[in-house]
């Protein structure tokens, strides 16, 4: 067995304090400032918060692109998206069933999707060119502006047509607490964004020497280590809002933030001079092309049909999301080592348990669209009261 630095572990644990600091901080800052400046959560999440903790992957990136080590920048991003779409949501979702608003399945999860087969695409090549990385940050640029004007346009017709306030608990209270003071929010912003920035590269930091000391190569840390790692600020911050109560922000910063890891976080680094002779730009390993690029993909296409059913990604569905990633880490793992586990185990995974979670997708859906359908020719026939909203057929499902 190698031997461990002791300092390594300090590092890890240190850094999972200042995540989960940071987390809190940054939840309770932008909700406030959202509300205080009358912008949804989702929208601040798909902006604010999403580039916020999208910060570790891009310091991550440049630094291994600076010192000559492309593919853990890549291998950084691709881990970081499948985590986020995967154990990110399957975490929240354990917390509390999450609602999810139609926008995002109208406008930014397909573009999300959209994002990740741009990226494939220019990657078959087996090269990021300056013109390739130009393209994604144009892309990532342009949904930041949709979302903005999406967002203003949404909260200014909420403002001509105002709801119903919040209703009381049985305590007394309202639903929503009084949001924190501008300045103060802002504060509490930048501090949580302070503490999820350095305790994510100082985790990644003691992860990184952990893992060079089994010897293990730079592609697999970046899929699984340090994509985790860098991935905490989402974690954090998305389980913080999951207990909060605001789904919203929790799947803004996971849609916003996989379009700012393929847009902003890949874009920059492919516009960086490469060290020595090499050309600008960043190369993509096959292995990333062939199996784990697609395999991002699919996890980030498998949001659409779980969240269309029902407008909610309930607790069980959270599960499956969290033992596919997990299953998705074996396989990187077995690949790696060379273990004789690894043909067992893709048979299993390959023939067995993805084709019957394809099965179960396609069921929910197909179910999903004869509720709504019977629900449309009710409300249809004479006399008969307008239906209840979608998200009704599924409450049964979130518990």
């Amino acid at each position: 067995m190698p031997a461990l630095d002791l300092l390594d572990l300090v590092r890890i644990v240190g850094g999972l304090v200042l995540l989960v600091v940071g987390g809190e901080l940054l939840v309770s800052g932008a909700s406030s400032i959202a509300r205080r400046l009358g912008m949804s959560t989702l929208v601040v999440g798909l902006t604010i918060v999403s580039v916020a903790t999208s910060a570790p992957e891009l310091a991550v990136s440049v630094d291994a692109v600076l010192q000559g080590q492309p593919d853990l920048a890549v291998g950084n991003i691709v881990g970081s998206n499948t985590a986020n779409a995967l154990l990110v949501v399957g975490l929240a979702a354990l917390v509390a069933p999450l609602a999810v608003q139609r926008r995002l399945l109208r406008l930014d999860l397909p573009f999300m999707v959209f994002l990740g087969v741009a990226f494939l695409a220019l990657s078959l090549d087996g090269h990021l060119s300056p013109i390739d990385g130009l393209i994604l940050i144009a892309c990532f640029v342009a949904h930041v502006v949709i979302t903005v004007v999406v967002g203003r346009r949404d909260a200014a017709t909420e403002a001509e047509q105002p709801g119903e306030a919040s209703e009381p608990d049985e305590a007394g209270e309202t639903d929503e607490d009084e949001p924190l003071p501008l300045p103060k929010a802002i504060l509490w912003l930048v501090l949580g964004l302070a503490g999820l920035v350095v305790g994510a590269n100082v985790l990644v930091t003691g992860a990184i020497g952990i893992a060079t000391a089994f010897g293990v190569s730079g592609l697999v840390i970046g899929l699984t280590i340090v994509a985790v790692g860098t991935s905490l600020p989402e974690i954090v911050s998305s389980i913080s809002a999951a207990r909060r109560g605001d789904p919203g922000l929790v799947l803004g910063n996971v849609v916003g933030s996989n379009i700012a890891n393929l847009g902003l976080v890949l874009g920059l680094p492919a516009l960086l001079p490469a060290p020595g002779d090499a050309p600008a730009g960043i190369p993509v390993p096959g292995a990333v092309i062939a199996l784990d690029a697609p395999l991002m993909l699919a996890a980030m296409a498998a949001l659409l049909p779980v969240a269309f059913t029902g407008y909610v990604i309930a607790r069980w569905e959270g599960a499956a999301f969290v033992v596919l990633y997990a299953a998705y880490v074996a396989y990187v793992v077995l690949a790696a080592s060379e273990h004789d586990a690894l043909e067992g185990f893709t048979l299993v995974m390959a023939g067995f348990v993805l084709p019957l979670l394809a099965v179960v997708a396609v069921g929910l859906v197909a179910f999903e669209f004869g509720v709504r359908r019977g629900r449309a020719l009710a409300d249809a026939k004479p006399g008969d009261h307008p239906g209840e909203a979608p998200r009704e057929s599924r409450t049964r499902r979130t518990d």
